[in-house]
């Protein structure tokens, strides 16, 4: 059974997401969910399912990224995941902390990478005149949102929008999209999908 770890900064809604494909015959379990925020509402829910949990306050190492990384391994050894995927974690990691997983991490970022890498992509997409957004799921390299493409899904971008209303229905697809790439990751496939 291929071990699941799963990093979140907030309410993990895609983390639930996950979490709750990985049963009956999915072949991924969760083993650990951890955050860089110890009041992260994620962590509880989590928890309630049966997690096992665990918080480094990245404000605890304002200076010291190093430490906060050394902190965050521990639990994530102790797990010993085979995947680890990013699910609204804001944290940047350092290139050594993702050689150290390197195949292994996963992210999904909410757009059309290789477009609007990086924070704010509804507002830049909605500034840019898109007719098209959506979200990503790509393998963590060292480049901040730049690994290959496991998958995408499109949304569009309607008359009206705001960042926040087009954020809302990307949401949608980001739930849909991460547990469909997950479920072909954890058996070695990296077909990327497209909905």
């Amino acid at each position: 059974m291929t071990r699941v770890a799963i990093l979140i900064s907030g309410g993990g809604s895609n983390m639930l997401r996950l979490v709750e494909d990985m049963t009956g015959d999915h072949p991924a379990r969760p083993v650990l969910v951890a955050s860089n925020d110890p009041q992260a509402a994620g962590l509880a829910r989590a928890a309630a399912l049966g997690v096992p949990v665990a918080a480094v306050d990245h404000h605890d190492f304002s200076r010291d990224r190093a430490g906060f990384e050394a902190a965050l391994l521990q639990p994530l050894l102790d797990a010993r995941p085979d995947i680890i995927c990013l699910a609204g974690f804001m944290r940047i990691l350092t290139p050594d902390f993702v050689q150290r997983f390197a195949g292994r991490m996963l992210n999904i970022h909410p757009s059309l990478l290789p477009k609007y890498a990086g924070l704010d992509t509804h507002a830049r997409a909605l500034a840019a005149g898109d007719a098209q957004a959506g979200c990503t799921v790509h393998e963590v390299t060292p480049e901040l949102d730049s690994g290959p493409l496991l998958g995408q899904a499109r949304v569009p971008v309607l008359l009206g929008d705001t960042p926040e209303s087009l954020a809302a229905r990307v949401l949608v697809q980001e739930h849909r999209l991460y547990p469909a790439v997950l479920r072909r990751f954890a058996v070695g496939d990296r077909t990327p999908v497209l909905l």
